[in-house]
């Protein structure tokens, strides 16, 4: 890997609206990604784990790292491109992040300008900013581990399919030519979290797309597996911090 970027362009930006669903198929960058969603739902999927990316968060996408990317319409993303070492401070992994104000206003400023250059003084320093401001965010629980036997993935791909089955894990099992046992065993040893765990994560991943795409709080509940709303409100709130409600109307139409 090069040990300083080509060039003075440090920086460069990519803005994209869509009104139609879009894939990108696997691929890989040689900059590293920041991809911030100001309106509808973005996922991006490694062959380790796929990330969900809300309304006003971001995914990072360090260099090198193939993966993929599915827009669901109407959505509108800003991406930023950094180039080579120059994010020394960031993970060298794909992670969710949460987006601040300032950070927000910074993406958007950047994307308007379309490239800095080291060599401009006001550019320079919007990009310590940027880099100053990307370290300091957290990340957020948006994130689902993938398992590698061909058996537990397959259960992960039904589920995946169908995130509201009530199909049980033994049923799930057999249709992947496993026991039960044996699939509780690899998504605990290869995901870290148990079966039951993991789907719950997975529901609520699902659960984030149909509120940012404007769906009733009862509707996705329903959708998603719950017989209760109340219970999917508090298994909500507990993971993101805020009810599905106040998600939903924090959701934006942002398109500049």
């Amino acid at each position: 890997m090069r040990h300083r970027p080509d060039g003075t362009v440090w920086v460069r930006t990519f803005p994209l609206t869509l009104l139609h669903d879009h894939t990108l198929p696997t691929h890989t960058h040689d900059w590293d990604q920041l991809t911030y969603a100001t309106s509808g739902v973005l996922r991006v999927a490694t062959a380790d784990a796929s990330w969900v990316v809300p309304p006003h968060r971001a995914v990072w996408v360090p260099a090198g790292i193939a993966h993929s990317e599915q827009m669901f319409a109407p959505v509108s993303v800003r991406t930023l491109y950094f180039a080579p070492r120059i994010a020394k401070t960031l993970p060298r992994e794909c992670r969710t992040l949460n987006i601040s104000s300032l950070l927000r206003e910074l993406i958007l400023h950047v994307s308007r300008l379309g490239a800095l250059d080291r060599r401009t003084p006001s550019h320079a320093r919007l990009i310590g900013v940027l880099l100053d401001q990307m370290t300091a965010v957290s990340d957020v629980p948006l994130q689902l581990p993938l398992p590698r036997d061909a058996r537990a993935l397959r259960v992960a791909s039904l589920l995946q399919a169908q995130p509201g089955s009530t199909a049980t894990v033994a049923m799930l099992a057999r249709k992947a030519g496993a026991s039960r046992r044996t699939i509780e065993r690899l998504f605990t040893q290869e995901t870290g979290m148990a079966v039951a765990e993991w789907r719950r994560r997975l529901r609520l991943l699902h659960a984030v797309r149909l509120l940012a795409e404007g769906e009733p709080v009862t509707t996705v509940a329903m959708e998603i597996g719950y017989s209760s709303v109340s219970a999917f409100i508090a298994v909500f709130k507990k993971a993101f911090g805020s009810t599905p409600k106040h998600f939903r109307l924090k959701r934006s139409d942002f398109r500049t």
